[in-house]
């Protein structure tokens, strides 16, 4: 009993000082944002002697012309939810036809999804713009600075990594469910909504999840698409308004990255037991 007392008091510790190392950064967000720029430079670890001094960050951070929090909230909300639909949904379809057909051309198709997993964004992301460009010359459609390229370029590359999971998720859905409603007349589409969809939900949390919190953080790639002087602009990007050449506001970029993080925390408090349900769900199954 004194040997299992020990071990997870050790593991208790090790939990604690895990928790703290990786709540330390959101930490020093949070003190430094009610601080000015000066104390912020002297010290940085240390508690605000005046936390009203947010408030003034706040202020002076919505009132930004070029930061603009509420349009690039409702950009980043706009541009995280749509790519998080098609790439739950389109990943589904595609995992559940490489998985029902096993022809030579389905394993070479999701070899070359799995091998798409380990290229580097930097090694692509030039001839992406290259692309982008030429598919904007050619068909007339706007690829850059524009909602459609970013979620399609989302889809992409996130597209990747959520076949891979759902295609060893519904190896373990029995074929007999489907053949059942075949039987019944159901179509193959029918099928796929009626049936599997539903089965993945557990797993569709998971994918939620990490391609959720990394399209509202990411920064290079729109960046890169919508530009940093564009009509269009994520949180991140917007935060980068207040980062110059030679002068950093550091009070304003700390309080914007703060303004940045609130809703996806909020989102996670409230989708805490959902996502922790689907969780458990998917690795029992």
């Amino acid at each position: 009993m004194k040997v299992e007392k020990t071990r997870t008091l050790i593991a208790d510790i090790i939990g604690i000082i895990l928790a703290l190392v990786i709540l330390l950064p959101f930490g020093l967000v949070i003190i430094n944002s009610a601080k000015t720029s000066a104390d912020i430079v002297i010290n940085p670890i240390g508690v605000p002697s005046h936390w009203g001094q947010m408030l003034e960050n706040f202020k002076k951070v919505v009132n930004t012309d070029s930061f603009n929090y509420f349009n690039s909230f409702l950009s980043s909300l706009f541009i995280t939810t749509v790519s998080l639909v098609l790439v739950s949904v389109v990943s589904a379809m595609a995992a559940w036809v490489l998985c029902r057909n096993k022809t030579k051309w389905s394993a070479v198709i999701f070899m070359s999804l799995v091998a798409a997993m380990v290229i580097p964004f930097q090694v692509v992301m030039l001839p992406l713009l290259s692309t982008f460009r030429s598919i904007s010359d050619f068909f007339g459609i706007p690829m850059l600075q524009s909602y459609q390229g970013i979620i399609f370029a989302y889809l992409g590359f996130g597209g990747s990594m959520s076949v891979f999971i759902l295609h060893g998720f519904i190896k373990c859905i029995p074929r007999e469910l489907e053949e059942a409603a075949w039987i019944d007349g159901c179509s193959p589409e029918g099928t796929f909504f009626r049936i599997i969809l539903p089965l993945l939900k557990p797993v569709q949390m998971t994918i939620l999840i990490l391609n959720g919190i990394w399209i509202w953080n990411d920064y290079l790639l729109p960046s890169l698409m919508l530009g940093l002087n564009g009509k269009i602009k994520t949180l991140p990007v917007a935060v980068s308004a207040f980062v110059g050449s030679y002068v950093k506001q550091w009070d304003l970029i700390l309080s914007a990255a703060f303004l940045a993080m609130i809703p996806i925390v909020i989102l996670f408090l409230f989708a805490q037991k959902q996502i922790i349900n689907g969780m458990v769900d998917g690795a029992i199954k």
